[in-house]
């Protein structure tokens, strides 16, 4: 399954290339010139081109703020206190897998090493 995303300005080409190579439609913050702007001008930039946000920025993780089903889908990669180069690696290669078994659309997965949490709203009463 191919899926549209936009990695936030904080993850570097070794994670472009890791997505790209899964066969992922992959395009970059820095490469369309958003680097510094605001989490909701990339966030409406995302939904615009109907692009999946892959990031490191915990703000995101505010379903309050940015509500998941507003959204082609959100992955907040949560990387332990001092992470070195595979942490990194590890996670992406989490969220790969599981992109590649369930749809992320309308939905925020929070990615750690080996594992994926979803943020579930909480049903209320009908």
């Amino acid at each position: 399954r191919r899926v549209k995303l936009k990695l936030d300005e904080n993850l570097g080409r070794r994670a472009a290339d890791l997505f790209r190579r899964a066969g992922h439609d992959v395009a970059t913050v820095p490469e369309q010139g958003l680097c510094s702007a605001s989490d909701l001008a990339v966030i409406d930039v995302c939904k615009v081109e109907g692009r999946c946000l892959i990031t490191l920025d915990l703000d995101f993780s505010n379903p309050v703020r940015f509500k998941p089903a507003d959204y082609p889908g959100m992955a907040v990669l949560r990387l332990p206190p001092r992470p070195n180069p595979q942490d990194l690696t590890d996670s992406v290669l989490t969220l790969i897998n599981a992109l590649a078994q369930f749809s992320i659309e309308g939905k925020l997965w929070v990615i750690q090493r080996g594992r994926v949490r979803e943020y579930a709203p909480e049903q209320g009463p009908r």
